[in-house]
């Protein structure tokens, strides 16, 4: 029986020193990575890709541009409806203090300039809600230009990539955390804005 051990032993012995001779003479140097290892590791990459939506608004020439004219319109619109609001405030005061001096000639001519200010006062309601649905309605169409944009894109550049998703990050509400190769925000960036530059 203590032969048979013995034996045991050796040939797990044995087996020790030719799983380390295995493991440190196979394993590549971590401390320096080669560019075989770094081909190895992209090669290795799940075929997924990530866009920061957030920094292609930023940094896309085009959205940049629609963003501007946008804020402009609407600054153009609140400066007429301030600027409108004021008057009719203005003819408002004028019409109570007239009420309260008996200014009027007759009730009716007060009332009529009563029904005045108040289809003064609903045009200007009308006129808000109409720059904001134009305001919204452009909004909704640089965005579909954005997307129709980003979606024709992507799919010329994934003929070569071929990544089975692609996926659309806004301030890591989709993507939590992931390694850098699979963020493609820079390079779709700068090829979106070479292709608009050209138009």
């Amino acid at each position: 029986m203590n032969k048979i051990q013995i034996i045991i032993d050796s040939i797990l012995a044995a087996a020790v020193v030719a799983l380390f001779v295995l493991v440190f003479t196979l394993r590549p140097a971590a401390s320096v990575p080669s560019e075989e290892n770094a081909a190895v590791a992209l090669s290795e990459q799940l075929p997924v890709a990530y866009i920061n939506l957030d920094s292609l608004l930023v940094e896309y020439t085009f959205a940049q541009e629609a963003s501007e004219r946008l804020m402009s319109k609407q600054e153009d619109a609140r400066l007429k409806l301030n600027s409108r609001a004021r008057t009719l405030q203005q003819e408002m005061a004028d019409f109570q203090r007239k009420v309260e001096n008996n200014a009027f000639l007759s009730r009716e001519r007060a009332e009529q300039e009563q029904q005045r200010l108040l289809k003064k006062q609903q045009d200007l309601q009308d006129l808000e809600d109409k720059l904001t649905q134009d305001i919204m309605l452009e909004q909704q169409q640089i965005n579909l230009q954005l997307r129709d944009t980003l979606n024709l894109y992507l799919q010329q550049y994934n003929a070569d990539k071929k990544y089975q998703i692609i996926f659309a990050n806004t301030q890591s509400d989709n993507v939590l955390i992931a390694q850098p190769g699979y963020d493609i925000t820079a390079e779709v960036i700068e090829a979106l804005n070479k292709r608009y530059a050209k138009k």
